[in-house]
């Protein structure tokens, strides 16, 4: 394979291979996501199912079959929403584990550590006998969430040539969409089955296993590496993805990247300094904007939410398949355009669509859909390709952009600290969102969609004012050559050089 010139400091140029190595390590890594996209879609599918509810949720199997129950209150429950959310607690606290982890004992290892704590979760939930056992079983798979969202991200990034780190990148989002169309057809397959929701939980074992033997497979970032104190190792390791002899130039890159970091005693303090606010303010915003797109809703409850617009069990279960099949296919768009078109024009582009989507949708249901009859069967389908059109806007853009950007922007010397946060926020809002949205779906009815709407108009205009392009740029060289550069980003590096030397011992 001829060699890759990739554009680096200072207009050098650093010749790279697209290896057979760092392609076989990120699709390996890149099954965290799998497992993240697994438990996204399986817990809309088993809080769809009788046998559940009837085990863990007695009230909730009697309101859903009421016939004078209210369509948009049928599912509001605490404890059956905090099934869904509680995942999301635990990986915000596992994440701050998981970015000390990755300082000190390596990216590796930290996705190993992800893939343990997933498959003790797993067994947990397929054997639970009471909710206890249910909700401990949710809160081991946050933390493996916690540590795999932590080190995926952040591997591919370090492994991955500048020239493909936005394709390869997305390859993480790719397989939380597989994840989530595999959950959604296991969930069809098994709803009628007395034992399906045992089924449907314990098949999350797949991707765990996998991540777990696949990790012992790959190598250690050469960042990593040469940061803890290994730079012969880190110098082999670099050769041997690259797939070239001549790496002199880069190394020397991250070495010196690494030599700058190490003068900084305290990452998560330099954070708040005012040359780390771009990144911060955009990493933590970008985490928000993508839960509050609404998309979570959707991937969370589908089958709940298509039993609410009149589809029955089957049928609401078959529906969360399409749209999971979109999701997947919508992604690839993503990984093939990403370092072409970049990031500013998909999100851009998906937020106009998205908002479309959403306001058209949310017009059908406050129209037609009312607290105790079923949508009518146009209707129903109509809202469905609706669903299907705000999905794939998301799919390639907000979805897998939304971990690409801040995996990509920060200074080593900040970056696992600074990732973290991302990570955090991330969490946060979906637990959020996860825990109060067939709450807010009972009080605000079809409205929802009009409140998730207008978030998708403010994303849009952030993405078109503030957010700078980063196609291309070497991971290290973001600061000189994207934030110092923007209009309003620049402000925040006119003293850098006097915080430079009050940030050296």
């Amino acid at each position: 394979m001829a060699h890759q010139v990739i554009a680096a400091n200072g207009g050098a140029d650093l010749p790279a291979k697209l290896t057979g190595q760092v392609l076989v390590c990120s699709i390996i890594a890149a099954f965290g996501g799998l497992m993240f996209g697994y438990d996204i879609g399986i817990s809309g599918g088993v809080t769809s199912m009788d046998e559940f509810l009837k085990k863990f949720f007695p009230d909730v199997y009697v309101k859903k079959h009421h016939v004078k129950e209210d369509n948009y209150c049928k599912f509001d429950d605490q404890i059956l929403q905090l099934f869904t959310s509680s995942l999301y607690l635990a990986a915000v606290a596992s994440s701050f584990a998981a970015s000390k982890c990755c300082n000190n004992y390596g990216r590796k290892i930290t996705i190993q550590l992800a893939s343990f704590f997933f498959l003790v979760g797993v067994v947990l939930n397929a054997a639970a006998l009471n909710i206890a056992m249910l909700i401990t079983g949710r809160l081991m798979l946050g933390a493996g969430i916690g540590f795999g969202n932590q080190a995926v991200p952040l591997f591919i990034s370090e492994i991955a040539p500048n020239k493909y780190r936005g394709g390869l990148n997305v390859c993480f989002q790719l397989l939380v969409t597989v994840g989530i169309l595999a959950a959604n057809i296991v969930n069809y397959f098994t709803a009628s089955h007395p034992y399906g929701w045992r089924i449907s939980l314990g098949g999350a074992s797949v991707p765990a296993l996998f991540l777990a033997f696949g990790s012992l497979l790959i190598v250690e970032t050469p960042t990593s590496l040469i940061e803890r104190g290994h730079p012969e190792r880190g110098l082999a390791t670099l050769r041997k993805i690259r797939g070239v002899e001549d790496v002199q130039k880069e190394f020397d890159e991250i070495v010196n990247t690494t030599e700058l970091a190490k003068q900084i005693k305290h990452p998560f303090k330099n954070l708040m300094k005012r040359s780390s606010w771009p990144q911060l303010i955009t990493s933590g915003v970008l985490q928000i904007f993508q839960q509050f797109t609404g998309i979570n809703v959707i991937m969370f409850y589908a089958p709940v939410l298509f039993q609410t617009m009149g589809f029955h069990s089957d049928a609401s279960l078959l529906s969360a398949v399409v749209t999971g099949t979109i999701n997947t296919m919508a992604t690839l768009v993503a990984v093939f355009c990403v370092d072409k078109l970049g990031r500013r024009f998909l999100l851009i582009e998906a937020a106009i669509q998205m908002f479309i989507a959403q306001v058209v949708t949310g017009g059908i249901l406050a129209a037609f859909l009312k607290s105790t009859n079923a949508l009518p069967k146009q209707y129903a389908y109509l809202v469905l390709l609706l669903i299907c059109v705000f999905v794939s806007g998301f799919a390639w853009s907000w979805g897998p952009l939304g971990w690409l950007i801040p995996s990509e922007i920060f200074p080593l010397e900040t970056r696992t600290a600074g990732f973290f946060c991302a990570v955090s926020m991330n969490m946060i809002f979906t637990f959020i969102i996860a825990q109060a949205f067939l709450t807010m779906l009972c009080h605000m009815r079809a409205m929802i969609f009009f409140f998730f709407s207008g978030w998708i108009v403010i994303m849009g205009l952030y993405a078109y004012a503030l957010l700078p392009e980063t196609k291309g740029v070497s991971i290290d060289e973001m600061n000189e050559k994207v934030w110092k550069k923007h209009w309003l980003w620049k402000r925040c590096f006119k003293n850098e050089s006097e915080q430079s030397r009050e940030d050296k011992p």
